[in-house]
């Protein structure tokens, strides 16, 4: 047997992360034990957690110390609150049940346990440590998380420490504001005055970023730290360079051109899916995208968006929606953007033709009042911000 918990509680400089596993003496936690304890390393020396001296908890623990302990007033904090906390935790885990008493014997654990070096306050350390350890022997015995919990969360949570949240596309309706106006300080205007909304797509247009670069999706980003940036590139040849040149300026999402060389088309979707971004087949003026769709299908390389693309030039045409449900059929994954025209008054026939991606430029770039113009569309997509609100708690 071997479990794993992790658990972060507390707040910096004295918040406390552990990752454990927890397992027989005899199987790999046991061997994983006994190496600690024999291969030590400068700066990381491991410590048995100890109720008090010369009074082990069980089952056994081994702490390792994830930071480099320095001086003797870091590694005060180590064989002090930190190797306190820890041992408490686990005799009051076998206390209350977590951890089989009849086991107590046979198991032993491994504890890595962060200590930072600025930390000062000792009952903060001894209860934040206490706090996640605990927690994450309950999380190991219990097999927290689960995998729904895991594909749940995926898509929706931010890391504490990275500072900002990469967005996913896993609640449709959306919202595409497509900026194609060629002036960087109205863009930048645009892009801050619009409101902040889980349903909310920027497009770095094909006109900004001709002028500009794919460097003006860093200025984009600069604005709306956490916005899901599409680059529409319009890819139609060497479709790896350009979807990795989309990836390496933080954009989420690179926009292929239907119209480009299959092999091209298939290159650029898998160096998207390579660098984790998504890949969006425009179709404009490709009447039916059904065909092209298929071949890739064959070739394991369907994209993430489908863009039903009605040209400015050609708005007073009809708009290509009636493949939307055969489009749907390829994959449960694919999402389906219509572009071209889309006013407020044609939200509903959109939506009830099946788009998940509603494809608006000038209607809101050019609005008198853009941040009420793009309220009144994401409010046509009956959609709650319900992660605005969302309290992070897990058990």
């Amino acid at each position: 047997m071997m479990l794993i918990g992790e658990a972060l509680i507390g707040e910096a400089p004295e918040l406390a992360h552990i990752d454990l596993i927890i397992g027989e003496k005899t199987g790999p936690v046991g061997q994983a034990f006994a190496t600690g304890m024999t291969q030590l390393s400068g700066g990381h020396t491991p410590l048995l957690s100890v109720i008090r001296p010369n009074l082990l908890t069980k089952p056994a623990c081994l702490i390792v110390p994830k930071v480099t302990v320095k001086n003797m007033e870091q590694a005060a904090l180590i064989f002090g609150p930190a190797q306190a906390a820890v041992a408490k935790a686990v005799a009051d885990a076998v206390e209350d049940g977590i951890v089989p008493t009849e086991r107590a014997e046979e198991l032993v654990i491994v504890a890595s346990v962060f200590i930072h070096p600025d930390a000062k306050d000792y009952n903060r350390i001894y209860r934040y440590n206490y706090g996640a350890t605990k927690l994450a022997l309950k999380r190991a015995m219990e097999g927290f998380p689960g995998i729904e919990t895991v594909l749940d969360e995926k898509d929706r949570g931010a890391h504490a420490i990275m500072g900002f949240k990469v967005s996913r596309l896993w609640d449709p309706p959306y919202l595409q504001v497509a900026l194609d106006n060629p002036d960087i300080d109205q863009i930048l205007h645009v892009v801050e005055t619009l409101p902040d909304s889980d349903h909310l797509i920027l497009e770095a247009g094909t006109p900004l970023i001709k002028r500009y670069g794919v460097d003006v999706i860093s200025k984009i980003r600069e604005a709306k730290t956490n916005a899901f940036i599409v680059a529409d590139l319009k890819t139609l040849d060497t479709g790896n360079l350009e979807a990795r040149m989309v990836a390496d300026a933080t954009a989420d999402a690179v926009v292929i051109s239907a119209l480009a060389p299959i092999p091209t088309i298939v290159n650029a979707i898998k160096e998207a899916h390579k660098t984790g971004i998504y890949a969006i087949i425009d179709t404009l003026n490709l009447p039916d995208p059904l065909p092209l769709l298929h071949e890739l299908g064959e070739l394991g390389a369907l994209p993430d968006v489908v863009e039903l693309h009605r040209a400015i030039d050609a708005e007073k045409t009809e708009h290509q929606w009636g493949s939307i449900p055969e489009i749907k059929a390829l994959s449960d994954k694919i999402l389906v953007a219509v572009a071209g025209g889309i006013r407020a008054d044609t939200i509903g026939d959109a939506k009830d033709a099946g788009a998940n991606i509603l494809v608006v430029g000038r209607a809101i770039t050019n609005a008198k009042d853009v941040r009420q113009a793009a309220e009144m569309f994401i409010e046509g997509l009956s959609k709650e911000e319900i992660d605005q609100f969302r309290v992070m708690t897990d058990f």
